[in-house]
């Protein structure tokens, strides 16, 4: 059974001889009630003592106490002083009269009828028109349920990152190792045009590992600060086909900004496929000086990638030949972006620039 709330003095209705600061005490305690009456809250008024003056009854429900033991009770003795919390006297003693309210102060404390519950204080001091003594309000949100969840979302969360940890590190071996037999197959086979195949498979799925490889290492929430991933990556395309003996450098550069985690994937796929394209078709054996430039720059909603080469070696790019694989994968990736793909090739190099304009995406 619920308990009920009921005021705690008679009115003046039956005595209107009162003098009149006891018929403004009775009509301000009359106020603070009937406000009492509409919380569906815990929430207790209290006087400048600290005794009850009215207390809800969700407050009375939720902590098991009876409305007739407490009113008029100083709070810190409410059930057997278990309400002496030292966080709510210097709650009520030091920052309520210091600032007149408080909102959402976070406590917990163990009661013994209802075990450890972690509750929202909120206080205010109300002042009455003339000279009325002030009450404090005292609203409680109990806020233990949410807590739990949390914490179990805050476990899920981490065992989530955990397992994707794994995933990613296992994918990634997985790819290198496919890369390595490819490579064996390619190394044995006696076609030179299945040979060429089979080391563009092997390629492809080198680029796909280190777009993953390095996705997972640049992410933090979901979200990829672009520079820097690109950067790795290329860095990563590098290492894997950039010989001693070859005068080729990659740079990264721009102002990227940032994008979660399927966009910086496509972005990584289009620029690892460029930059292959380059540094197998772009330079002579002998090249000098040969420099591809990935740029990435972003205001907004628009953004453009672009990569470029100084390369003047007798070649038609895949990415400008019709129905290429190259053309195929950077077009297809492009279009998932909404975005459109310019390529520009001379005598000085080739520039393929990938580009989204918020006006076309709004007409798409």
């Amino acid at each position: 059974m619920i308990p009920q709330t009921r005021a705690t003095l008679a009115t003046t209705k039956d005595n209107p001889w009162q003098p009149p600061h006891v018929v403004a005490a009775d009509a301000a305690r009359r106020v603070a009630q009937g406000i009492v009456d509409t919380i569906r809250e815990p929430l207790l008024v209290l006087d400048r003592d600290l005794r009850v003056v009215a207390a809800s009854r969700a407050f009375c429900s939720t902590f098991m106490l009876d409305i007739d033991e407490i009113l008029g009770e100083p709070l810190y003795e409410l059930g057997d002083g278990e309400w002496n919390i030292p966080q709510l006297r210097l709650l009520l003693g030091q920052i309520i009269p210091e600032q007149g309210a408080m909102e959402n102060y976070e406590v917990q404390h163990e009661f013994q009828s209802i075990g450890r519950r972690t509750m929202l204080l909120n206080a205010r001091e109300v002042f009455y028109e003339g000279g009325s003594p002030a009450n404090i309000f005292l609203s409680i949100e109990d806020v233990t349920g949410k807590r739990v969840l949390e914490g179990e979302n805050a476990a899920l969360l981490r065992l989530k990152d955990t397992l994707l940890d794994e995933i990613y590190h296992r994918v990634g071996n997985s790819l290198q190792i496919i890369a390595s037999i490819i490579s064996m197959k390619a190394r044995k086979v006696g076609s030179d045009e299945a040979r060429r195949h089979l080391e563009d498979t092997r390629d492809r799925v080198i680029s796909i590992a280190a777009v993953q490889k390095y996705l997972h290492t640049s992410a933090v929430g979901g979200i990829v600060t672009l520079i820097p991933y690109l950067s790795m990556l290329c860095a990563a395309i590098s290492r894997s086909m950039i010989s001693d003996e070859q005068a080729i450098s990659i740079e990264v550069r721009g102002e990227g900004g940032n994008a979660d985690r399927r966009k910086a994937e496509s972005l990584g796929l289009i620029v690892t496929e460029l930059v292959i394209n380059s540094l197998k078709h772009a330079f002579n054996d002998a090249a000098e000086g040969g420099l591809i430039v990935v740029t990435c720059d972003a205001v907004e909603t628009e953004w453009t990638l672009s990569v470029s080469d100084n390369g003047n070696g007798t070649r038609k790019p895949a990415i400008i030949a019709d129905g290429g694989l190259g053309t195929g994968i950077v077009s297809a990736l492009a279009s998932q972006l909404n975005a459109l793909v310019v390529t520009v090739s001379g005598p000085e190099g080739t520039t393929v620039s990938i580009a989204h304009h918020a006006v076309r995406a709004g007409l798409d």
